[in-house]
């Protein structure tokens, strides 16, 4: 309420993709695709790791977990994406932007934990081989989805009691497709700049302690691959790696340029195309790298299909 009280602002208007804005209703079309793809593909993740008990390893517990956050993520902002592209409905309510601004930090936020939790568990799958089974099991993966919401929790809990000392008198026009928090405070009348230092360190913090983690572990899993007695395990090995790679190169890049480079307002349309590749582009790529690759999924697959063969 004391965000309501100290704003005459009442809606904000979403820009969206203004420059494409007359190819609408194709754009719709492929960002629904993208959209139903990402949350079938993390769907049918889910659907196998609990219906499927040789999936209910603590591997694909945790994927199972992340494809849950994942789903959510998405969800935040890709549909006002889809009714601005279909509908041209750009405006938001402003207690539904803050909710939104708040939603897409607190489960980007636990996505970066979750996946730095995701390459620990697969170097010790890789490189430790022997001691995995002793180290991660169910109990381990559960308190590790709790530490990260918690983590992330904490941060957002800083985020808005600072928000809600700020005024917003107008001008209301974000350009952007979804409420970015960054965006949001450059149309408030109060002084921001202890808020923009602390949204920085914030995302200095979460991007980076991630992005350690995976470099240190895709190292020491390199490194054993290319200690492995076979040529062609090294290849299939190399080749999995190479798509982790793409997709990890994707996010943590398009991340870095837009809560980590430095306050530049006349640069602010480039997010837009970065923002896309977090909203859309790598949620469809998630299911596909992390599950089409893994012959543990297939025989999974395999066995659904002839249990829904014999029923008929």
């Amino acid at each position: 309420m004391e965000m309501i009280n100290g704003t005459a602002v009442q809606e904000f208007i979403l820009e969206g993709f203004p420059a494409v804005q007359h190819l609408g209703k194709v754009l719709f079309l492929v960002h629904l695709r993208a959209y139903l793809g990402s949350i079938t593909g993390n769907m049918v993740i889910i659907t196998f790791t609990w219906a499927d008990h040789p999936l209910e390893t603590p591997m694909f517990v945790l994927l199972s977990y992340f494809s849950f956050c994942k789903c959510f993520f998405i969800t935040t902002v890709v549909p006002k994406l889809l009714s601005i592209f279909l509908l041209g409905r750009q405006t938001i309510p402003f207690i539904a932007c803050v909710i939104q601004a708040f939603s897409f930090l607190y489960l980007g936020s636990t996505i970066a934990f979750f996946r730095g939790v995701m390459f620990v568990d697969w170097y010790l799958a890789t490189c430790n081989p022997l001691h995995y089974s002793t180290i991660t099991n169910l109990r381990v993966c559960v308190l590790c989805w709790v530490l990260c919401y918690t983590l992330s929790f904490i941060f957002i809990i800083g985020l808005a009691m600072k928000v809600s000392q700020l005024s917003f008198c107008g001008p209301n026009v974000i350009p952007h497709f979804f409420c970015d928090i960054g965006l949001l405070t450059h149309l408030s009348c109060s002084n921001t700049h202890s808020f923009e230092t602390y949204v920085f360190f914030i995302a200095i913090f979460v991007i980076l302690i991630s992005l350690l983690i995976a470099i240190i572990t895709y190292s020491h899993i390199v490194v054993t691959i290319v200690h492995l007695p076979s040529t062609m395990e090294q290849q299939k090995a190399f080749c999995t790696c190479s798509f982790y790679h793409m997709i990890l190169s994707l996010m943590y890049s398009s991340c870095v340029f837009i809560y980590l480079k430095p306050k530049q307002t006349n640069r602010l349309d480039s997010n837009r195309e970065a923002a896309l590749v977090n909203t859309v582009v790598t949620p469809l790529l998630n299911p596909v790298i992390y599950t089409l690759r893994n012959k543990q999924v297939h025989q999974a697959l395999k066995g659904t299909l002839s249990r829904v063969k014999l029923q008929k």
